[in-house]
This record gives C-alpha cells, structure tokens and sequence, in this order.
C-alpha cells in the first residue's frame, strides 16, 4: 500500500460513521480474507457480503487474533462489541468503501497505470507486458487475473511507491459494471484487446459491451488498439478524441503497420510507425491470437519509452505457457501447485493463499527463485519472510542471488541455490512423500523443469478442472435460493469423474454445508483426505455402517428393515449415528413409502440413539418440462409426508427435495437444503440459464503420430476408417480404457485441434483412436487436442451417441490425470 492511514482517516475516505475509540496506529494493510492476516495490529478488515458469507461473522475470531480496526454494513450489531477496544467504520456498502480506499491508493501514485480491458486475452498482455516492462522498470501488477470489483482493489492495494508503472486489468460481466473500475484505476494508457462473445448475456448486443469496456479509458491519455478488429475499431475512433488514439494493424495507414512472417520456430513481427522508422522483433509464437497479443505488448512497451533492444530481451523469455494457478499429483503422492512464471509478492501471496486451502499433507514446502525487479531485497525479503512466517512453511528451496537473504529471516529449514541447475542436480524426488510444494518462480528460472521432475507420471492425457469456475457455478445457484437455506453437494462417482478429494476440498473452503457420496469407501476416502464437513452416504450396506460410526459419514435409511438394521447396530455398540430418511413419492428406487409412514414414526419414537439429520426425496423429471405436474405432484406429496414427521423429529432436522434442476424449477420448494449435483460442474439441464454457467472441465490430449494415407486405404480395427481419396490421420494418446466412449467411432465424433473440428475416423481403440485432418496444414505430433472443454459443449457429445452428460462426466477413468487449475 502507498500510504498507511490512521482509522479516522479511513472514515473520512469512505465517508463513514466511526464508532468506537480511535486508534493511532498506522493501518498499512487492508483485508477482506480472515486467513490473510499477516500484522493484526495494523490491519483494516472490510466485511464484504458474499455468495458464500458474509465477512461480520468472521469479526469476533479477528478481534481474538488482535485486529482491532473493521469497516462494516449499517445492519452490524456494534452493541455485540461495546466492552472491546475496537474501532468500527459504519458504511451502507462494504464494497463501496473498499473501492474509495483504492481511489485514494491510486490517487497517491504518480507513474504511469496501465490498464488492460476486452474480450480475451486480458490475463496473458497484463503477464507478458509485466515482463517485457520488468526488464527496465520496477512493475506492480494485478496477480493472476483479479479484474473486478473486488479484485481490481485488492489490486491496487499491491502497488507500492518503488514501482515506476502499474498494470491493472478490468473485467466485466454486465451494464454498468465498468464506472466503478474507472474511478479507482484511472488509467494513464489503456489497451483493448478485443471483443468477442464472452458475458454477452450482461449485455443488449455488442456495441452495448464495447461501450461499457471503453468507458475505462474515458480519461486515458492514450488507449492502444488493433485496426484488425473491424467493429470494436470503428467504435473506439468514434468514442475517443484522434490524439488519443495509438492504432495497430496488418494494413497501412495507422501509427503502426504489423508484417508477421512464420519462422521454422516462432514468428518476426516487423512494425512499421507512420513515421517510416522500423522495428523487427522476434517472438516464440505462431498462433494469431498469441500474435495479437504479443503485438499489444510491443506497442505499449514502446509506447512507454521502452528500447527495442530491451524489449526484444523481455521477449526472449516469453514462453507459451499457461499462466495460471496450478495443482496437480506430485511423486509419491504429493500434491504440487505449478506457479511458475509468477515474479512478483502479490502473485506469490495468491500463491501462498492458495496452498494454505488445500487439504493437509505432511509438509507444506515452497520452492522460490529470485523476485526480479522488485526494488530493495533487503525490503522486499522482509516482506516474504513476513508472508511465509503466516503461512507455517517447514521448507524452502531458494534459487538465485539475493534469496539467501531470506535464510536469515525464515525460521524454518532453507535450502539455497544459485542456479536451477544446481537445485536439479540435488533434488531427489524420493526426499518428497505425502508433501504439499509450491514452485513459483520467474520466468527465467525455467522452472517448469522442476515441475516435470517432481510430476506424478501418469497417462499424457489430462483432465484439466477449473476451480474459479467451479466456484462461479456455486454462486450463481447459492444466488438462486434464500440465504438461509443450506447445500448439500453430490460428490459422488467421483466428484461427476472430477476427483472428489480437491473438489471436496475446495467445497468445504466455500462453505458447503454438506456433501453426499454414492458409497461407503468413497466417504472413508475423504475423512482419509482431511475434509471435515458432514457427509451423507446414498447407498449405505449393512457391512459398511461399522466405517460409517468409525469415520463420522451419515447413511441412508431407506425401509423399515434397514433402519432396523442400523438401530440395532446402534444398540450393540452403545453408539450413536446420524442417519438421513429417504422417502419415496414418485421414483420408485429406494424410499419410504406414504404408507409406511405410521410404521417409520414408530421407529422414529422408540429409537433414541440415532440422530435424523435430513429427510429428503428424489424428483423423477425436474429437468423436463413435460415432467412438471408430476414433479410438482411429488413436491406436495413430500411436504405432506414432512408435515406428518415434523412432529417427531428434532427441530434441527433439514428437509430437502431439489436437485439442480430443481432449484431452477421450482424456487418455491427450497425447504431447508437444496442439493447441488450436475449444475455444479457447468450443466445447466432445464436449458433455462445454459448460459449462465460455465465448463469446469477440458478434456485434453496429444497427437501421438500423422500419418498420410493413399487412396482407398483404411483406418483402425475391422478397416471401418475409409479415406477413399487418401488424406491424412492423426493418432491421438485416447482410447475407451480413459473413458472415450466407443459410440464416438466412424464420425459420431470429433475433437478440436488448431480450434478446427476433426472427425473420428475408424473405430475408437483401448488407448487411441483416429482422427482425420486431412485440411489442416502444418499440424504436428506433439500437438494438443481438445476432447470436450471450451467449443465442444458435453450435451452435444451426449446427444450425439445418444445418452447424458452425466455419463460422459462419470466414464473418465482414473488413469487420466486430473489438473486443477485457478484462471
């Protein structure tokens, strides 16, 4: 933060009521996350109303940890906290507040802001241009992609008054979004990147967006984009005065003309400036969105004042890789979180932010190089230091020159390094078992290949789960019932083929109130991992209730018998369990049956040592419209059966009937729990709000071979692939042993490659299968290709071979290697 401020100055800032004593003590750091509280006694905490929570019922465990200055909602209860010595902000909006305290931060630094808004690619410029700028200037920079409207202040909360040029990027989703990001960044240079076709539905059409984006750089001194962009281009030369205007393209007549010739490897980019003098770069890039990208960031860069020569260094670093936070399996069953082109401490506080949520492992263990161009070591370090001693790491392993400065300031085990080279050639994967490690580095470093040296070797094909997504699905449905009203999520089948573990984890970070699981093991599987929530079993056995009394999980009672049954356990154990009532009003699977409720009542009055923790019921056809009388039909009969039950349970006992569908469906039936299943992982089945939710997963592989075929040759098991023309196949490392169903053979599929469609050809093997691309030109193995992900919807696949998306989800076998991922 620029300035530290005194808390009577913060009321001024946010025009608040300040209750309470005030404190002298300078505030120099601004929270909004109880678990990133590194100094209490000079730490602001705003309580931000969320999806998941709401940040005053974290105040009286802050108050205990020593922080002692809050902004809050005018609905806070202060009299709950007249006996403390703590000092309260009393704003009508938490959020509100935060943004004034960032219009202030931003008002105190006096160098360039540049600021980055449009369709795609925001991340990748913000990340390239940070490195290429890091090569003569001291960068501040948004971490990872924190562009809204609590992000963008968080963001600016990171700039500190060593940094010559800050890169702030703006997202976002609807009208009338953009004018609170304006107020705080008020950029000196603005780049837009695009437009496309993404958060369309915020938005009555495409100008609309545009317009909402350009309101960003309504003050900019200059704002940089590409002519190639027809639409957005004529927009912005109408919205924007001409001089402010720095314009790009591949045809002549702007301030700069672009020529790309295509290298053996990488691309010359030639720019040509209206004033004949000429600039030659090369880059590590073929792809045209990479191209535009990347020429973004030369533009700016020298727009800044920076030298083609130290650009072209900048450059030689870059490399096409995903920019994004990163976990997947690590040897001998550790976990590794892949951060390695990050350079900067707010990206490693996201870092370290992110590995304090993960599920318990033995150690938790940082590997770090050097933070280039951050200004002093000796101040930066200090800072590090004071992050790491928060987040209680047992080891580091530092590469570089001035990270030994941190072995004095770290009291657990530091291991340095002054090359990567040397850390390879003493790391051991054997040394690491059961470990949580961070890699994060720059770009440099290379550390990618401490990555590949200590990644769990598992099939080339990936599952990649994006964990912001995930958590975007959660909200919109959290958005869609009272806040009251509990979630109970399906994990089973694990986690809809996700791998329930992380995604169990990363539910109970959020706040789920319960999971459910199909089977016994599969909760002992989670207990085993560290996830603590309350877990329902759907389809308990008799010789599984001794692991559900040993591991805490809930099972279902079903019948008369099988309650019984679990009574009697009960009895012979002198134990008590929690148990959930399944009633029957229309499925006809399992369940209570209305008649059979006189005799469950008995049960429930004799049978003192089981707790009934829900009673619930299955929707037949929640996600078809023709099913709707039914549905509502087994709604009614439910609360009927849970209007005869009330009595006899206890006032804590959930009743519960929606499933995702359901919540959509039929808002007015929330009872006390919904239960969240397919809808958390982007399938929106009633078709009502497709658009609304986003894809979690991307199933990917590798072309492994091409070949070229001569006419009439064919392709694959029993000769069904024909070429009757020849043409040419690639093989792709994916087969019906990973989960590809064999119904996708002869054309029934496709996959992506070059974002183009390529049919299956032949039929789908144990390992491979085909695919015809015979129209691509220049494609070679090693080359990725999408399965289902972004461009290939799973209700297309599924409506292709005629079944669900929920067994598309559920067949991906577990030898395919599953990367979570935050973007």
């Amino acid at each position: 933060m620029l300035q530290a401020l005194r808390i009577t100055e913060v009321a001024e800032i946010t025009a608040g009521v300040l209750s309470g004593k005030p404190h002298e003590v300078l505030l120099s750091q601004i929270a909004i996350d109880s678990r990133q509280i590194i100094n209490p006694a000079h730490t602001l905490f705003v309580a931000l109303k969320g999806a998941k929570a709401d940040g005053k019922t974290f105040i009286p465990s802050l108050i205990e940890l020593g922080v002692r200055n809050f902004i809050v909602h005018s609905d806070f209860e202060i009299a709950d906290f007249s006996t403390s010595d703590s000092c309260f902000i009393i704003v009508s909006d938490t959020r509100e507040a935060l943004q004034k305290l960032a219009a202030f931060q931003r008002s105190l630094f006096k160098n360039p802001v540049v600021s980055i808004t449009g369709s795609n690619g925001k991340t990748i410029v913000k990340e390239w241009l940070g490195q290429v700028l890091s090569q003569k200037y001291h960068v501040a920079k948004s971490p990872k992609s924190y562009n809204s409207q609590v992000g963008v202040p968080l963001s600016i909360f990171g700039i500190q008054e060593e940094h010559q040029v800050a890169i702030l990027e703006a997202g976002i989703s609807k009208s009338g979004e953009m004018a609170a990001l304006q107020r705080m960044i008020q950029p000196n240079l603005g780049i837009f990147t695009n437009i496309g076709s993404a958060h369309q539905e915020g938005f009555p059409d495409q100008e609309s967006k545009i317009l909402e984006k350009l309101a960003l750089f309504q003050n900019a001194n200059f704002v940089i984009y590409s002519k190639n962009q027809a639409e957005l281009a004529e927009i912005i030369e109408r919205e924007i005065d001409a001089e402010k205007l720095i314009a790009w393209s591949d045809q002549v007549g702007v301030d700069f003309t672009r020529s790309v010739k295509i290298l053996e490897k990488g691309a010359k980019i030639l720019l040509l400036k209206s004033d004949l003098s000429t600039f030659t770069f090369q880059v590590p890039f073929t792809d045209p969105a990479s191209l535009e990208n990347i020429t973004h960031v030369i533009v700016a860069s020298m727009t800044l004042g920076q030298s083609s020569d130290s650009i072209q260094q900048g450059l030689d670093h870059l490399k096409s890789v995903d920019m994004r936070l990163t976990l997947k399996p690590g040897v001998n069953d550790s976990l590794l979180i892949d951060d390695t082109y990050n350079n900067d401490l707010a990206g490693l506080k996201v870092a370290l932010d992110f590995m304090q949520q993960q599920r318990p492992k033995r150690r938790k263990i940082l590997i770090l190089s050097d933070l280039l161009q951050q200004g002093s070591p000796a101040k930066l370090y200090a800072e590090v230091a004071d992050l790491i001693k928060n987040h209680q790491l047992d080891l580091i392993f530092g590469v570089g020159e001035d990270i030994f400065k941190l072995e004095q300031l770290f009291q657990g085990k530091f291991k340095g390094f002054e090359s990567s080279e040397a850390l390879l050639d003493n790391l051991d994967p054997d040394q690491f078992s059961n470990d949580l490690i961070l890699i994060t580095g720059a770009r440099p470093f290379g550390f990618e290949r401490i990555v590949n040296k200590l990644q769990q070797r598992i099939h080339g094909t990936t599952l990649e789960i994006n964990l912001n997504a995930l958590t975007h699905n959660y909200n919109f449905y959290k958005r869609l019932i009272r806040p009251e009203i509990k979630v109970m999520v399906m994990v089973k089948a694990f986690a809809y083929g996700g791998g329930s573990v992380e995604i169990a984890n990363h539910l109970q970070t959020m706040g789920a109130d319960y999971l459910a699981v199909a089977f016994t093991d599969e909760g002992v599987t989670l207990r085993k991992h560290g996830i603590t929530l309350p877990i329902m079993v759907l389809n308990p056995v008799e010789e599984s209730i001794d692991l559900c009394h040993a591991f805490q999980l809930e099972p279902v009672v079903f019948s008369p018998e099988f309650f019984k049954m679990v009574s009697s356990y009960c009895k012979t154990h002198a134990c008590k369990l929690s148990i959930h009532l399944d009633l029957d009003t229309g499925m006809h699977r399992l369940g209570f049956e209305h008649h059979q409720l006189d005799e469950l009542i008995a049960l429930i009055q004799q049978e003192k040592r089981m707790r009934i923790a829900s009673v619930y019921t299955h929707l037949v056809g929640a996600d078809e419209e023709i099913h709707k009388d039914f549905s509502l039909q087994q709604l009614e009969s439910f609360n009927e059966m849970r209007k005869s039950l009330i009595p006899h349970v206890s006032k804590e006992t959930l009743f519960h009937a929606l499933n995702s569908a359901g919540i959509v469906a039929f808002p007015d039936y929330q009872f006390d729990m919904v239960r969240l299943g397919i809808g958390l992982y982007g399938v929106e089945v009633t078709g009502r709000f497709g658009s609304s939710l986003k894809s979690i997963s991307t199933l990917k592989t590798t072309i492994s071979q091409i070949k070229e075929l001569q006419p009439g040759e064919t392709v694959g098991y029993s000769r069904k692939g024909m070429l009757p023309n020849g043409g040419k196949i690639a093989t792709l490392s994916l087969g019906y042993a990973d989960g590809y169903d064999r119904r996708f053979s002869n054309g029934n599929g496709f996959v992506l490659i070059q974002g183009k469609k390529a049919p299956i050809i032949g039929n789908v093997c144990m390992d491979m299968c085909m695919v015809d691309v015979s129209g691509f030109s220049d494609i070679k193995a090693g080359e990725e290709a999408i399965i289902y992900g972004e461009g290939i919807p799973l209700q297309e696949l599924a409506d292709r071979i005629g079944t669900i998306p929920y067994e598309l989800l559920t067949n991906i076998s577990t030898r395919v290697k599953r990367v979570y991922y935050l973007d």
